[in-house]
């Protein structure tokens, strides 16, 4: 199930809204979790258990680290608190990750290493394996890094695990043991924080990447109000608007590009520019619509996006491109190699190495290493010439526009299907004596069309120069609220016409 479907727009949604504010209490948690759980399954059944074990198996190494459980026996700190020992904490921490990680590599990456081991083979004049086709789960690298997140995040001190928290809060309120509570109740009520953390529905197939910290106490105080809903419905409209109006109508262009082969060397940069909008708009959309459906259920999610393309270098760039993604590769890759803080020449190998990953963990092929190398480069180069250089004192408009043409360029390789084919596109790119053949003709036509070519201008008016949404959501008056749904309207009746509209991170 999508955001962009009938479905949810004008089923699932509506009931789940009905049903949760008609409770109170812990049942609109566990509400919201048996909901988040059918919206999962809507995919395929069977990818919950994937998702239920995850939650499950954290769940208890969180809190085997922490020392809130004790197999072996309890020990006094200094302080009088429970503690464990640092192995066995680094123990648990890298059971964890191997767990973790282990699931990934195992439905997002086990066919790209046979492939490439078959390569291999075949170079060696050895007989290929035979290759293992495995469904990859909707969401998995998403709720995978949250899972990881709070495990760390648990080992490094910084929080307290579920089970703690539930038991904190149960204190607070004076009804810890008393009027029929039971440590295994507080330990159950914990577990469907935690379960809700990871599962709730808005955040669950493609981000924003939340951590426990950020969420975990909205578990037991939440405001809901008008004010706040409203809020949600107009950050709803306009990420529904982002995701019908410009970037399905950027995406189709953006297919006939890199599907039937430009025709001239114009083609190829209308395509990649379409492609850079819709990757942004469909993106950034999902994640204005998942933040409003928070809203809407009382909760509040971090900023995704912050006007990317607006940037004046790379390093710019990553800061305000999917900045959950790059604020926990920064905080628990970056820093875990060592950050800056051994050298010059480690801090670019860990930039590289950070990016690379980066790039390999949006999907198992070479065209995103590449990706993922091309950023990692800029970003070491940008750390090279410092802040001081010739560079920095361009006129803004032009750092922006030389940021803008490094990313389009990076984004032919997140685009094609190989690094044949980007390549190809590449030279396309760059002949500019180029002239099309009457057999190929027929996509020129399809691409150059009115309605094409006015989204791309309005794309690039909105990225460059244009109010974001987390702006215009910020205060919901009439006039907001009546552009909002009046947009809503009009995509709704985009929608009616369009047989396929998926977002595009959802098999990230």
């Amino acid at each position: 199930m999508v955001f962009s479907s009938h479905i949810f727009i004008f089923y699932f949604l509506p009931l789940s809204i009905a049903l949760y504010y008609a409770v109170g209490g812990t049942f609109r948690l566990v509400l919201l979790t048996l909901l988040s759980y059918v919206f999962y399954a809507w995919a395929n059944p069977w990818f919950v258990l994937v998702l239920l074990w995850s939650t499950a198996f954290d769940f208890c190494c969180g809190n085997l680290i922490y020392g809130h459980w004790q197999p072996f026996g309890r020990r006094a700190g200094a302080d009088g608190n429970t503690t464990q020992s640092k192995r066995w904490k680094k123990a648990i921490l890298v059971l964890s990750l191997i767990d973790s990680l282990g699931l990934l590599f195992a439905f997002k990456y086990f066919a790209f290493a046979e492939g490439n081991l078959n390569t291999i083979r075949a170079a060696l004049g050895l007989e290929p394996y035979r290759l293992l086709r495995v469904l990859l789960p909707v969401g998995i690298s998403f709720y995978t890094f949250e899972s990881i997140s709070y495990v760390i995040d648990i080992y490094r001190g910084r929080i307290k695990p579920a089970s703690v928290a539930a038991a904190e809060a149960a204190k607070a309120t004076g009804a810890i043991l008393p009027a029929g509570k039971t440590p295994l109740a507080i330990e159950l009520r914990a577990f469907l924080n935690f379960a809700c953390y990871l599962a709730q529905f808005p955040h669950l197939v493609a981000g924003p990447i939340i951590r426990f910290q950020d969420l975990g106490p909205q578990m037991y105080q939440r405001r809901h109000s008008i004010e706040k809903f409203s809020r949600g419905i107009v950050f709803v409209c306009l990420g529904f608007a982002k995701k019908i109006l410009i970037a399905d109508t950027m995406g189709e262009v953006a297919d006939y590009a890199f599907g039937g082969h430009p025709a001239v060397w114009s083609d190829a940069w209308f395509g990649v520019l379409a492609y850079a909008f819709q990757i942004y708009f469909d993106f950034s959309g999902y994640s204005d619509m998942a933040i409003g459906l928070g809203l809407m259920f009382g909760f509040e999610f971090p900023r995704n996006f912050d006007a990317p393309y607006r940037s004046g270098s790379i390093t710019e760039f990553w800061r305000r491109w999917h900045i959950s993604l790059s604020s926990w590769l920064r905080d628990y890759l970056y820093f875990g190699l060592g950050g800056n803080r051994r050298g010059r020449l480690r801090t670019y190998f860990n930039l590289m190495v950070v990016m690379l990953l980066g790039g390999l963990w949006h999907g198992a092929q070479w065209t995103f290493v590449v990706w993922g190398g091309i950023h990692g480069t800029w970003l070491a180069l940008e750390r090279v010439v410092g802040k001081r250089s010739l560079y920095w004192r361009f006129p803004r408009f032009f750092r922006v526009g030389l940021t803008f043409l490094i990313v389009c360029i990076a984004w032919v390789f997140f685009r094609s299907t190989d690094l044949s084919s980007a390549w190809d596109y590449l030279g396309m790119m760059f002949r500019f004596n180029s002239a099309p053949t009457s057999a190929i003709k027929i996509v020129h036509l399809e691409m150059w069309t009115d309605v094409h070519v006015a989204c791309l201008i309005a794309a690039g008016l909105i990225a460059f120069v244009g109010v974001q949404t987390w702006d215009v959501a910020k205060r919901v008056n009439p006039v907001t609220a009546a552009f909002a749904l009046a947009i809503f309207g009009i995509s709704i009746a985009a929608l009616s016409i369009r047989s396929y509209t998926p977002f595009l991170y959802f098999r990230f």
